[in-house]
């Protein structure tokens, strides 16, 4: 283990918090909240301290191989939290460091579960800092340090593949540092659209800010107890437009800036992700139909609420608590799948949906025709047997972690329903469930232990499982024995 390129990332990453915790800083100066204020900028100071101290003799060795990645990023977005938890517990808005952490993990991992029971107490710099930490965690915390720092030899590619979302990750662009640079110029050419669009819609501009930032990184923390039902419907449509792009696989959107529309919408994944929004929304438009004064009301909560959830976001104009069986089904699935690849959404991914079901048709092939040769297809190119299997693996370690999760939380002794999805939720990084942790309720009547483990299935989530398994590896932390020649891993 290369500890000191380890040690000096992590540096980073705490300047660039320290960063980050001026923004609600000078919110809490613009709304006059003092107080609140100072605790901003003393967590501000303590993480610029820790990171001169991590970054204060840069490392001779500045290789970092997959082991490395791996740790360094699930260490990084366990700092991030630690940290970024400080505020609410110092500024005494919530009271308590593991409802604080929870809601900050839940906040950086775009997940949007909350432990809030009243949100509308909130400071403005308390609630821009929720929403503030969907945005920056969309993307990726250290995606956005790569765009700015520079590095040599491609030598942080391990990192943008340990936090980047999907079955694999490769560069847009010869260099590194390009490809996070122009990642982050379509995030924020479109966290900027949709701004505008809101502000046209007559939202002020505290909620458009707050609002975009929780659907670009789709992650869900409203700034109201209503949610979004107190909105108007274009301003809900604005949103439910822009969730649906920012699900999108960010390769979609790289094609289309270059000006190949047509190559960008050939690709399976973004066809399928775009039907299963279409069918789902028809069926559970029909299904609440009764619920509903007209056929285009039940159309608009619709295809807000599938939106909402396939990429999960979490928002909601209303309580699908209440819905039928059918659209409650419809909606828990869609938990599962999840968005595209590449995108700032969660979840399973639409592709490894898609490779696992091409998966079972060709072993259904084999059994019948034992003799051929079959291959799983995608986008009309053989994809490699490295990639069905890793999907295959992903997909075992995803319900063990899911059963123990639901093990440890059914302790709380709380109805099936609530701990089953409390955990699809936290794991799929969705926000909310069905009954008590529905959209109007929430996560603040489960003991610690079950917080906790709450907050290691969000961020098991958002970084796609095995970053986070790495941590508890014996073997992973074992350094390299004097006088033996490391081989080079990628």
């Amino acid at each position: 283990m290369n500890y000191g390129i380890m040690g000096y990332v992590l540096g980073y990453v705490c300047y660039f918090e320290a960063a980050f915790l001026m923004l609600p800083f000078f919110v809490s100066l613009i709304y006059r909240e003092y107080a609140v204020g100072a605790a901003y900028i003393g967590v501000a100071v303590l993480c610029a301290l820790i990171g001169f101290i991590f970054t204060f003799k840069p490392p001779k060795d500045r290789r970092m191989y997959t082991k490395e990645g791996l740790v360094t990023v699930s260490l990084s977005w366990i700092l991030l939290s630690s940290l970024g938890a400080l505020p609410f517990r110092i500024s005494g808005e919530i009271p308590h460091y593991v409802d604080a952490l929870f809601e900050t993990v839940s906040g950086f991992t775009t997940t949007g579960s909350s432990i809030l029971t009243d949100v509308e107490v909130m400071s403005h710099a308390g609630l821009f800092w929720r929403s503030f930490t969907h945005w920056i965690g969309g993307m990726g915390v250290l995606v956005f340090i790569l765009a700015i720092l520079p590095s040599k030899g491609g030598a942080f590619m391990n990192l943008m593949k340990a936090e980047s979302p999907g079955p694999s990750v490769s560069k847009f662009v010869p260099r590194l540092r390009d490809t996070a640079i122009f990642l982050y110029g379509i995030y924020m050419g479109m966290t900027v659209i949709q701004i505008i669009f809101l502000l046209l819609g007559g939202m002020p501009l505290f909620d458009t800010i707050t609002i975009t930032m929780g659907t670009a990184g789709t992650g869900g923390f409203a700034i109201r107890n209503t949610g979004i039902a107190d909105y108007t419907t274009y301003q809900q449509a604005v949103i439910t437009v822009f969730m649906i792009l920012f699900g999108v696989n960010f390769n979609t959107w790289f094609l289309v800036v270059r000006r190949k529309p047509k190559q960008a919408f050939k690709s399976e994944e973004v066809l399928t992700y775009f039907a299963i929004i279409a069918i789902s929304i028809l069926v559970i438009t029909f299904n609440i139909l009764p619920m509903f004064p007209n056929l285009f009301q039940a159309f608009h909560h619709a295809a807000f609420q599938v939106a909402s959830i396939i990429t999960t976001t979490g928002f909601s104009t209303r309580d699908f608590n209440m819905w039928p069986p059918l659209s409650k089904t419809i909606l828990m699935i869609l938990v599962f799948f999840g968005a595209c690849a590449g995108s700032t959404g969660g979840g399973i991914k639409v592709s490894r949906v898609v490779i696992m079901v091409k998966g079972i048709g060709k072993e259904i092939r084999m059994l019948l025709h034992p003799r051929s040769v079959h291959k799983v297809r995608m986008d009309g190119r053989p994809i490699e047997h490295e990639v069905v299997r890793s999907v295959n693996v992903y997909l075992a370690v995803y319900v063990l972690i899911f059963v123990g999760s639901l093990l440890v939380v059914t302790l709380d002794e709380k109805d099936l329903v609530t701990n089953f999805t409390a955990v699809a939720v936290t794991l799929n990084n969705i926000g909310p469930g069905l009954e008590v942790v529905g959209p109007s309720g929430n996560f603040s009547s489960f003991s610690n232990l079950s917080k906790l483990v709450l907050c290691l299935d969000m961020l098991a989530g958002r970084l796609e499982l095995f970053p986070m398994l790495m941590l508890f590896v014996p073997s992973v932390w074992r350094g390299r024995r004097p006088g033996k020649k490391r081989h080079k891993e990628a």
